[in-house]
């Protein structure tokens, strides 16, 4: 990780945004004390719903609380 001081970020923000999105990460710091990190985003597309909802159902499949499973947890809850 490179460290920067507050002035050269300042004079060089440009340059450092540009390591960041190539993955580099950036401390910044304040009479040498770090006061901030500049790191990449993750990425921030949407997930697929329909594969959201596939992994929501097979983590449901596999949840059981002893002899209990969620389905019948859910089945008694409806029946009231």
């Amino acid at each position: 990780m490179r460290t920067v001081g507050a002035y050269e970020a300042k004079t060089h923000l440009s340059q450092l945004l540009e390591e960041v999105t190539r993955g580099e990460r950036v401390a910044i710091t304040k009479n040498g004390t770090p006061v901030a990190l500049l790191v990449p985003v993750p990425s921030m597309q949407k997930p697929d719903a329909r594969e959201v909802i596939r992994q929501l159902r097979e983590f449901r499949r596999g949840i059981t609380l002893g002899r209990l499973s969620v389905r019948k947890m859910i089945a008694e809850g409806r029946r009231g």
